[in-house]
């Protein structure tokens, strides 16, 4: 196991835990412990994870698995004191709560799915994976993740034209990537199962999002998701892309907070 997980914190409330994006960390959800908490998530207890490679948190000698990490988040909320959550997270960080709602259902009071998709990877898709984890760890540098993502796919075509700043952004935080942490995670991901099936047993609040403009896990795997899923609802934001949460922030705040209201 990984000696400990870097926590970014804010709010008293109704735990929801934010594991963020591939190649990001916990920076990237700034907006959400700015303004989650309040008007009205009912000062949520938001906590966003730096899982391990990333931000503040060492990646270990594990071999690479998407399992080890929700094990990872089981063990920080029995630091935290938290028995039951609402785990969140978008992209890579929707595979680790996939992986924990099949292992830790019990811990589960509610599950957000943003930008992500329950469906194995194609052999295609890992063998981009292995090719990305191959060349970043051959160049000692991740530039080639800004080369290939930034503006598109990572994100949508109205963020790229009204926000500029945003692609600085991103990228600079693509950039604080370790090259070993970016081939590890891309190897975790590349071996995920299906978790469509497993879903089905998920009986609790959810919410699926999906920005209108995600290339990478469109829509159309948003409402595969939410028909898996006993009690999900699926929000559209309109002009986002595969980073919603950063994109639209607002509007992603907003639909969280419905979720947030439905937990008992």
């Amino acid at each position: 196991m990984t000696e400990r997980l870097s926590v970014r914190e804010a709010g008293s409330g109704t735990p929801l835990v934010l594991l963020h994006a591939f190649p990001l960390s916990a920076r990237m959800w700034e907006s959400q412990l700015d303004e989650l908490p309040g008007s009205d998530g009912s000062d949520a207890r938001v906590l966003a994870v730096d899982l391990r490679g990333f931000g503040g948190t060492a990646l270990g000698t594990d071999d690479p698995s998407l399992d080890l990490l929700a094990d990872d988040i089981a063990l920080l909320l029995d630091a935290a004191g938290i028995d039951q959550a609402v785990l969140g997270g978008l992209s890579m960080g929707g595979y680790v709560a996939m992986a924990f709602a099949r292992r830790y259902p019990q811990r589960l009071s509610g599950l957000l799915l943003a930008d992500t998709k329950g469906t194995a990877d194609t052999d295609a898709a890992r063998e981009n994976r292995e090719r990305v984890a191959k060349a970043v760890l051959a160049r000692n540098s991740v530039r080639l993740l800004v080369d290939e993502q930034l503006p598109a796919p990572l994100l949508g075509a109205t963020t790229a034209r009204r926000c500029p700043k945003l692609v600085d952004h991103v990228a600079g935080l693509i950039g604080e990537a370790a090259p070993e942490s970016v081939a590890w995670a891309q190897r975790a991901m590349a071996a995920r199962p299906d978790s469509l099936a497993s879903l089905r047993a998920v009986d609790v609040p959810a919410l699926v999002v999906v920005g209108d403009e995600d290339t990478l896990t469109p829509p159309s795997d948003a409402e595969a998701l939410a028909a898996a899923l006993p009690q999900a609802e699926l929000t559209i934001l309109p002009g986002a892309g595969h980073l919603s949460a950063l994109e639209v922030p607002e509007a992603f705040n907003t639909a969280v907070r419905g979720l947030l209201a439905r937990i008992d």
